[in-house]
């Protein structure tokens, strides 16, 4: 029989790794988002965020109108790694989240919660980074009912819920004088910024559109969140593409991933230009180009092509919605700030030709409704017209946004008429039809700019 070994237990030292845990990659709309998170979780159907300017009183709070927690629960809530039971499609995933992305903006993370209606009765505790610092030691704080600011029971007094309290806002008032006038201008940049992040990032939510799951209503300031849809579906121009399905397996899980590319109208096609203004997204045009990734409805990554391509004012029009469960976590990379997420290799040799397809079609339609001027250029020799060419039996499809090709040639039989420079297709629009067609735009695209390179006369003749 082997004996028994010998183990010596090493508690973590509590000052030094709270303060490692401030650095694990949140932004303060992210780290706002990462606790709506808790809310949603909570069967909440009411948040409201608030920023409040005090100098160095100031302070934010997330508040809810969810369950609540009881004693035990607010407790397990502050411990560094939660022992807490996950559902299949849990917003959260490691027990951190709350505690990480508090520490992050702040120093004193107050959290106080309500679970029965018909009682007033308030549990609230307190994370200090001041009092863990100076014991060393994972302590919390109770807060007896006379040491609890109104800012954090107000929200409570006739709801169950939670209400998250940041105070010591070193992070986010970064200033040598918290009080000063830039500290108030970035508190009042940041309110906007933290709006529109969370209009994106719950935008499913927020219109009653997320599966098995109730409408949220969430106030930032008092003002409400209207949904940011990034795929302009209420837009009648919009082209929604098929969606394609695809099987992921990862470390004994497996899961469907859906992916759905649309091409959005161009500036011409919008209802009206505070419709297209703001379909530009918090990041503007180019930059909110690519693929919107959703973990079980929740917006995760919004723009960017993750490597399969690069940005491009071209394609500025394509989006493409990608979705996958929570059991795809480690497929997809997840880490605690759900700030970074990795495409499984498969999956990206996969979804290439979808990515081509939606490319070529924003491409094509980038160039038939924005195109820019330039100078007027002498007429092209007179030619005989280029005959139709036909797919799958039939002629090309106009959703690509190109002047249509000219009618077949006459038969000898008949009398040919003269063309003219309106009749003729122009080369460059049926070779970039032709590319869009192939899936090649981007080929064509390096092409061109190497033509304008070694022959600017070439390529202004061809109509570039």
């Amino acid at each position: 029989m082997a004996s028994r070994k010998k183990v010596e237990e090493v508690v973590p030292a509590a000052g030094r790794t709270v303060n490692s845990l401030r650095d694990i990659g949140y932004e303060l709309p992210q780290a706002i988002a990462d606790l709506v998170d808790n809310s949603i979780e909570a069967n909440a159907t009411e948040v409201r965020v608030d920023l409040a300017f005090g100098g160095a009183d100031s302070w934010i709070r997330i508040a809810d109108n969810g369950n609540g927690m009881d004693t035990e629960t607010i407790t397990e809530s502050l411990r560094i790694g939660s022992m807490r039971d996950y559902r299949e499609d849990d917003l959260g995933k490691f027990g951190f989240g709350l505690k990480t992305a508090s520490l992050s903006q702040c120093r004193r993370v107050v959290v106080a919660s309500r679970i029965a209606p018909r009682r007033a009765r308030i549990e609230a505790r307190v994370f200090d980074l001041d009092h863990i610092e100076h014991t060393n030691k994972w302590e919390i704080l109770v807060l007896d009912a006379a040491e609890r600011p109104s800012s954090l029971t107000d929200p409570l007094q006739s709801t169950t819920g939670t209400v998250v309290l940041w105070e010591d806002l070193d992070r986010v008032l970064a200033y040598k004088d918290p009080s000063g006038h830039w500290a108030k201008r970035k508190m009042l940049e940041q309110t906007d910024v933290v709006a529109q992040h969370l209009a994106m990032v719950f935008h499913r939510f927020l219109s009653g559109k997320a599966r098995g799951r109730q409408t949220v209503d969430i106030f930032v300031n008092e003002s409400p969140v209207e949904p940011w849809d990034p795929f302009c579906v209420d837009e009648p121009a919009t082209d929604s593409m098929e969606a394609s399905y695809y099987r992921v397996v990862s470390e004994g899980s497996q899961g469907i991933v859906s992916l759905h590319p649309y091409t959005l109208p161009g500036q011409a096609e919008f209802s009206d230009s505070a419709a297209w203004n703001r379909a530009s997204g918090p990041n503007k045009w180019n930059n909110q180009q690519g693929l919107y990734i959703y973990r079980a409805d929740r917006l995760i990554q919004w723009g960017g092509w993750n490597r399969l391509r690069t940005n491009d004012e071209h394609t500025k029009l394509a989006r493409v919605s990608l979705d996958f469960s929570t059991d795809l976590d480690a497929a997809f990379g997840i880490n605690i700030s759900k700030a970074i997420v990795k495409l499984p290799t498969e999956l990206r040799d996969e979804i290439q030709p979808v990515i081509k397809r939606v490319v070529s079609a924003a491409q094509a339609r980038y160039r038939s409704g924005d195109r820019p001027s330039r100078p007027p250029r002498p007429a092209p020799p007179a030619r005989r017209p280029l005959d139709n060419r036909t797919q799958a039996g039939g002629t090309l499809p106009s959703s690509f946004g190109l002047p249509p090709l000219s009618p077949a040639a006459p038969t000898p039989s008949e009398a040919p008429a003269a063309p003219t420079p309106e009749t003729t297709p122009k080369p460059r629009f049926v070779l970039e039809r032709a590319a869009a067609e192939a899936g090649e735009g981007d080929a064509l695209e390096r092409i061109v700019v190497t033509l304008k390179r070694i022959s600017p006369e070439v390529a202004y003749e061809l109509g570039w």
